[in-house]
């Protein structure tokens, strides 16, 4: 009851939450992506198990405070430069988002109907491997918001608070994400280089050569509003279109 009544642990609440759901985006656009071949069944049950294994996997972080932070001690020196596990992990996971983008693009840009069957099917039947890798990507992107926690607020019950609200949020965001994209195909090729672009950062964060994350937020959101205009623009065209070809 101290806690619910103190004004402090409400603020320091609302901060953690806005700044996890915040630091979650990068998450929700590469589930959207994972479950953009699924039929909306199964991908909202990717979101819901995958999720749910990703809420353990990060309270269990918290917990586990001492093996986390200890992931920055050297493990490797590399050419005068010093790695911990922390930096190989960015490194491994800015790898995988940049393959796997770049894989996904290859496959929208130049298709067979063979290719795209297979996909499609591959997609259906990969449960457990798509589960896998949201929580995978998961644990890689949760790393420094964790930290960030961690750095903000001492006390455990706002921390693991604020963490239900960030996953509640992912999961709802990428259902609406992921059903945006199906609806409109040519938004897929932009969240693949959204996650490029995130590939990227997380490899450059893991040489230790830190990119403003406010920049790479604003880039995604200047490339989002054009999207969404030209969206309308053609959604406005096909509308004029209509019409005349009925009088025709």
């Amino acid at each position: 009851m101290e806690l619910l009544t103190d004004p402090h642990a409400w603020l320091a609440f609302l901060t953690l939450s806005a700044l996890e759901i915040v630091l979650g985006i990068d998450n929700v656009v590469f589930i959207s992506i994972l479950v953009s071949r699924m039929d909306e069944k199964r991908g909202r049950a990717v979101r819901q198990f995958g999720l749910l294994l990703a809420l353990v996997m990060r309270i269990l972080m918290l917990f586990g405070l001492t093996w986390l932070m200890s992931l920055r001690d050297p493990v490797a020196t590399i050419l005068g430069n010093s790695f911990s596990w922390h930096d190989v992990i960015l490194i491994a996971g800015g790898l995988f988002l940049i393959a796997k983008a770049t894989h996904e693009i290859h496959r929208e840009i130049d298709p067979t109907e063979e290719e795209a069957h297979e996909a499609a099917a591959a997609a259906q039947k990969a449960f457990g491997l798509v589960v896998a890798q949201v929580v995978a990507i998961d644990l890689i992107f949760s790393i420094d918001s964790i930290i960030t926690a961690i750095g903000m607020v001492q006390d455990i019950r706002i921390m693991i608070a604020a963490v239900l609200v960030s996953i509640a949020a992912m999961y709802f965001a990428s259902g609406s994400v992921a059903a945006f994209i199906a609806k409109h195909p040519t938004t897929k090729m932009l969240a693949l280089a959204f996650l490029v672009l995130i590939g990227v950062a997380l490899l450059a964060d893991g040489f230790e050569f830190h990119i403003p994350r406010g920049y790479i937020y604003f880039a995604m959101a200047f490339a989002t509003a054009v999207e969404t205009v030209n969206i309308l623009a053609r959604r406005k065209s096909r509308a004029v279109k209509s019409p005349a070809k009925k009088a025709g």
